[in-house]
């Protein structure tokens, strides 16, 4: 049995900021103008305005399945995984996606050129705990490497949870549950070369 590394996937291993306006520009005829390159968010990333009612409803329309099945990888992700599975692990990923666009998600995944054959989906229920914690439980990876430090609450710790920092500005990773993250990196690509240069 190879030992599996989960991963998280919307900035850790597919842009999402790209995507966001990608989606905008579908559905308001325009790419956004960059706000903040080290933003965490892309609603501050981008210049967009907030939504509500019928422009709302008209931009999450475009968050459909060729949405999910088409998102750009980050930069150095794709080599990163190759690195880690070269090196005999198997990649797993984890995703707070709802089900319907599971499928979609890994397609996109292997299309991008990925070496990962399974996913995860797990909505997001709103508790305390992450909504990853059961599927990190039944998979038991050696680590899970997640982007978003509220994720890392509740897995198992003998799992070790390592956190992409990415985007500083306005970024959830700050605060005492830092503790929870067994080490920190810039992106995958550090993780990787760290992980395997233990």
């Amino acid at each position: 049995m190879k030992q599996i590394i989960a991963l998280d996937v919307d900035g850790v291993l597919l842009d999402y900021h790209q995507a966001y306006a990608g989606a905008w520009a579908k559905a308001f005829g325009s790419m956004p103008a960059v706000r903040d390159p080290l933003a965490y968010w892309p609603l501050d990333r981008w210049e967009v305005r907030r939504l509500n009612g019928e422009e709302l409803a008209q931009f999450r329309a475009y968050f459909d399945h060729q949405y999910w099945s088409t998102i750009p990888p980050v930069s150095g992700a794709v080599d990163a995984c190759h690195a880690l599975a070269a090196a005999g692990y198997e990649l797993v990923c984890v995703s707070a996606i709802k089900l319907q666009y599971q499928a979609a998600r890994l397609q996109n995944l292997r299309d991008c050129g990925f070496p990962i054959a399974r996913l995860y989906a797990t909505p997001n229920t709103g508790s305390s705990v992450s909504p990853k914690a059961a599927a990190l439980r039944e998979l038991n990876p050696v680590a899970f490497v997640d982007d978003f430090l509220p994720y890392l609450r509740g897995i198992p710790t003998d799992i070790h949870a390592a956190l992409i920092l990415r985007e500083p500005n306005g970024s959830p990773n700050v605060g005492d549950d830092l503790v929870l993250a067994h080490s920190q990196h810039p992106n995958l690509a550090a993780f990787a070369n760290w992980w395997l240069s233990r």
